[in-house]
C-alpha cells in the first residue's frame, strides 16, 4: 500500500442489540439489513480493524498497513510515542435504546487490569473481561444528529432534592452518607451504597421509585428517563442514574468530553465518537453484559457538577477544531467550500469522515477521492499535504503534536 497516497477506508459494522436498525445504513447510503447496527468502527483496534480500498484487488486491514512501515504511514513522532500504533480509534454510534452505565480507566489502571487478567489466564476477548487492552480511553461524542446521555454526577445537593422529593422512604438510607458529606467521599459512599445492595431489596425500592417518577414525568426529564429506563432494565441499578447523574441533550454539532473515570452512559441517537485507541469497558448495570461493580468503584473519579457542553472553535480557514486535554487525538471539523482547505503538509496521521454533502480529496500526487455522506479515508503522514473541496462537512481526526 503506497502510504504518499490518501487510502479509501471500509469501516467494520458492530452489531449490538441496542443498535438502530436505520441510522448506520442512511449515513452509509446502503439498504438496512433489518439488524441492529450499533456502531462504525474506523481504526486500527485489533478488535476490528478497518479495511484500506485499494484501487484494485482485495482491501487490507488498516492495522496490518500500519504495522508494515509505522514510520510512514503514522509519521515517526508518532510511531514513537504510541509504540507503532494508531493512538485513537473514530466510531460512528447509533443507539436506539441505552448503553450501559460505565467508565473507562486510566492508563496507570488499564496497564495493571490487563496485565492482571491477563494472568487469570483470561482471553482478550472474553465477555468476563474487563480490559481487553493495556490503554487508557478518554473520549469524545459529538451529536450528528440529536443525542441523548448521562454523564458526571449531579452536585451532591441536586441529588439528595431529586431523591428526597420522590418521597421513597427506603431510600433515606442510601442518602445518609451524602448529607453526612456532602463532597467526593459522600459521594462515593452514596454510590457504592446503591450498588451493592441485594437484588430483591433493590428492586422493591426501583419499584416504588418509578411510580413516584411517573407521577413527576410529564414535567421532569429525568424522571421520565427513569421511567423509560425501568421499562428496559427493570430492577435494574442503572434506573436511578437520571437522578444522580446529569441528563444531557446534544444538539448537531455538539460535544461532550469524557476523561477516564467519568461515569455515564448514552441512551439514544447518533454521534460520532472519538476516543483512544482502547476498547476497555467496566460496566455498572443497564446492560445484559458483563457488570463489575467492584471494579468499576476503584476507578471511578467520583467528579460532579455541571457538563461542560463544547462547541467548535475556529482553529484557521474553513476549519474549527473541538478542545481536549488528552494526546491521543483531536478532532476539528472542516468546510472548505469551494475555496478549499489545506491540511498542514507536516503531520501525523489523520482520519477523515464525511458527515454531509460531497466533498473531493485530492493527494500531492493529484489523484482525487470523492467523498460523500459516511465516506472516509485515511492519510498517511507520507501523503504530506492533501486538499479537501466542496459543499460538504468533514470531520477530521489526529494524534495532535506534543504540547498542542
Amino acid at each position: 500500500m503506497d502510504a504518499t497516497r490518501l487510502w479509501p477506508l471500509e469501516g467494520v459494522v458492530q452489531r449490538y442489540a441496542w443498535g438502530s436498525r436505520t441510522a448506520i445504513p442512511e449515513f452509509l447510503g446502503v439498504a438496512p439489513d433489518g439488524e441492529p447496527q450499533a456502531e462504525l468502527w474506523l481504526g486500527a483496534h485489533p478488535n476490528a480493524p478497518a479495511r484500506v480500498r485499494p484501487d484494485a484487488g482485495d482491501a487490507a486491514s488498516l492495522d496490518a498497513c500500519i504495522a508494515r512501515d509505522p514510520d510512514a504511514v503514522l509519521g515517526a513522532d508518532v510511531a514513537r510515542r504510541f509504540d507503532g500504533q494508531l493512538p485513537f480509534l473514530v466510531k460512528v454510534l447509533a443507539a436506539e435504546a441505552p448503553l450501559s452505565i460505565q467508565a473507562h480507566p486510566n492508563s496507570e489502571q488499564a496497564i495493571e487490569g490487563f496485565a492482571r487478567e491477563g494472568r487469570r489466564g483470561l482471553p482478550r476477548t472474553a465477555e468476563t473481561r474487563c480490559y481487553r487492552d493495556p490503554h487508557p480511553k478518554p473520549e469524545l461524542i459529538c451529536a450528528i444528529a440529536p443525542f441523548r446521555a448521562l454523564s458526571r454526577f449531579r452536585s451532591a445537593a441536586d441529588i439528595e432534592a431529586r431523591i428526597t422529593a420522590l418521597r421513597v422512604p427506603e431510600l433515606e438510607t442510601v442518602l445518609v452518607p451524602l448529607r453526612e458529606a456532602p463532597d467526593r467521599d459522600g459521594l462515593a459512599a452514596f454510590f457504592q451504597r446503591w450498588m451493592t445492595l441485594g437484588d430483591a431489596k433493590r428492586a422493591g425500592i426501583l419499584g416504588r421509585v418509578v411510580a413516584a417518577a411517573s407521577v413527576r414525568s410529564a414535567s421532569d426529564p429525568a424522571c421520565a428517563e427513569v421511567e423509560h429506563l425501568a421499562g428496559v432494565y427493570p430492577g435494574d441499578p442503572g434506573v436511578l442514574a437520571p437522578l444522580f447523574l446529569n441528563l444531557v441533550e446534544l444538539q448537531p454539532g455538539e460535544a461532550m468530553y469524557l476523561p477516564a473515570g467519568e461515569l455515564h452512559s448514552y441512551l439514544r441517537g447518533v454521534a460520532v465518537e472519538v476516543m483512544a485507541n482502547s476498547d476497555n469497558v467496566i460496566r455498572g448495570g443497564l446492560t445484559p453484559k458483563h457488570v463489575d461493580v467492584d471494579e468499576l468503584l476503584s476507578i471511578l473519579s467520583f467528579a460532579s457538577g455541571d457538563v461542560d457542553v463544547m462547541h467548535a472553535v475556529p482553529n484557521g480557514s474553513h476549519e474549527a477544531r473541538y478542545a481536549t486535554p488528552n494526546p491521543e487525538f483531536a478532532m476539528s471539523v472542516v468546510q472548505p467550500g469551494a475555496a478549499g482547505w489545506r491540511s498542514p503538509g507536516s503531520r501525523g496521521a489523520e482520519v477523515v469522515l464525511c458527515i454531509e454533502g460531497r466533498l473531493r480529496a485530492t493527494d500531492a500526487s493529484g489523484r482525487n477521492i470523492a467523498m460523500d455522506t459516511g465516506s472516509s479515508l485515511f492519510a498517511p503522514a507520507a501523503a504530506k499535504g492533501y486538499t479537501l473541496h466542496g459543499g460538504g462537512t468533514a470531520f477530521r481526526v489526529h494524534a495532535p503534536p506534543p504540547g498542542g
